[in-house]
C-alpha cells in the first residue's frame, strides 16, 4: 500500500442471472464516468439462488432479509430463481456481458460455477466437490474470455482449508475469498500456499443497512469514515444491489470518495511485485455482524 496511501480496491461480485443481465452494465457506466476500473467476479453456471428461500426457516437469515428489505432490494426473480424450475446457465446466455466488462478494461475473475451449491455443499463436499466446481467455472469463463481467469473469489466468503487447497490446483494469480485486514499468504497444515489472498476489509451494504440506525441517507458517509490511509482497503459491492436498487447510492459514493482523494482500483493493483514477501496467516471461520452463518476470515 505504500505506492498509493489513498487506494481503495473495488471488488464487484455478480451472483445471479438478473445481476449479470441488469446490474453489470449500469455499474460499468458509472465506473466509466468516474474513470474507475475494478475487479468483477462472475458466476457462470446455473442460477439456483432462489433455493436460499428455504433458509427463511432459520431466524438469523429471516431477520437479515427483513432488515435489508430482501424482496425490494433483490427482486422476486432473484429470490425465486431455480426454486420451481431449473436455473438458467448464466455464462451461456450472458457471456457477452462478461466480454464487455473485460473489453472495458476491468479485471474479470471467477466467482462460481453454481453460487448456491458452493455455499450450501462446500463443507460436506470437501476438496473434490470444490475442485469440480472450480474446474467447471474456470473452463466456462475461459471459453467466454479466451483465457483462464487470473483470480477468483469464493461465493459468500465461504472459504476453508479444503477450498484453499482446491484453488491451489488451478492457475489463479491470487484469490479474494475471505474477510481480513492485510494481504497475506494462506497457511494450510503449517505450509503457506503460493496464491495470495486479497481480503475484503469493509462491510457490505446488506450487512449494515437497517442496523444501528444506518439508512441510505447515512450509509455512504459511514462507509467513507471506515477508509484509512496506509492500510488495505477493499470494498465488495454486488451487481444485484449497487447495480440495481442502490445504483444511485453507489454513484454518489464514487463521487464522494474521489472528492476525498481516494483512488479506486482493481484488486490486482494492490499486490506487490513479489507476493512471496507477504506475511502468512491462517483462514478461520468467523461470524460477521449482519450476515447469517459463518464466513472465512484471516486469523
Amino acid at each position: 500500500m505504500t505506492a498509493n496511501a489513498m487506494m481503495l480496491g473495488l471488488k464487484i461480485d455478480v451472483d445471479t442471472f438478473r445481476g449479470t443481465r441488469d446490474g453489470v452494465v449500469p455499474i460499468l457506466r458509472a465506473l466509466d464516468t468516474a474513470g474507475v476500473r475494478g475487479t468483477f467476479f462472475f458466476s457462470v453456471g446455473p442460477d439456483n439462488m432462489g433455493r436460499h428461500l428455504w433458509r427463511l426457516i432459520k431466524p438469523a437469515f429471516l431477520k437479515k432479509m427483513l432488515r435489508s428489505g430482501g424482496p425490494s432490494l433483490y427482486g422476486w426473480d432473484i429470490l425465486l430463481r431455480g426454486t420451481f424450475w431449473p436455473g438458467p446457465l448464466i455464462g451461456r446466455q450472458l457471456g457477452e456481458v462478461m466480454r464487455q466488462t473485460a473489453a472495458a478494461g476491468h479485471e474479470v475473475g471467477l466467482h462460481a460455477w453454481d453460487h448456491h451449491a458452493w455455499q450450501m455443499r462446500m463443507e460436506r463436499g470437501g476438496q473434490p466437490f470444490l475442485e469440480a466446481q472450480l474446474r467447471q467455472g474456470g473452463d466456462a469463463l475461459a471459453q467466454i474470455l479466451g483465457r483462464w481467469p487470473d483470480c477468483s473469489a469464493a461465493p459468500g466468503w465461504k472459504c476453508n482449508d479444503a477450498a484453499l487447497l482446491a484453488k491451489a490446483q488451478f492457475p489463479f494469480r491470487y484469490n479474494s475469498d475471505v474477510r481480513g485486514h492485510t494481504l497475506f499468504r494462506p497457511v494450510v497444515n503449517g505450509q503457506p500456499l503460493p496464491q495470495p489472498q486479497i481480503p475484503t476489509t469493509l462491510p457490505t451494504y446488506d450487512e449494515v443497512a437497517g442496523r444501528n440506525g444506518v439508512t441510505n441517507a447515512t450509509y455512504n458517509e459511514g462507509l467513507l469514515r471506515l477508509l484509512q490511509p496506509d492500510v488495505l482497503n477493499v470494498l465488495t459491492i454486488h451487481a444485484e444491489v449497487e447495480g440495481l436498487a442502490c445504483h444511485e447510492l453507489f454513484r454518489q459514493f464514487l463521487a464522494a470518495a474521489q472528492a476525498r482523494a481516494w483512488r479506486m482500483a482493481p484488486l490486482r493493483e494492490l499486490l506487490p511485485a513479489d507476493s512471496s514477501t507477504l506475511p502468512a496467516d491462517r483462514v478461520v471461520p468467523l461470524r460477521q455482524p449482519g450476515r447469517a452463518g459463518w464466513l472465512g476470515a484471516q486469523a
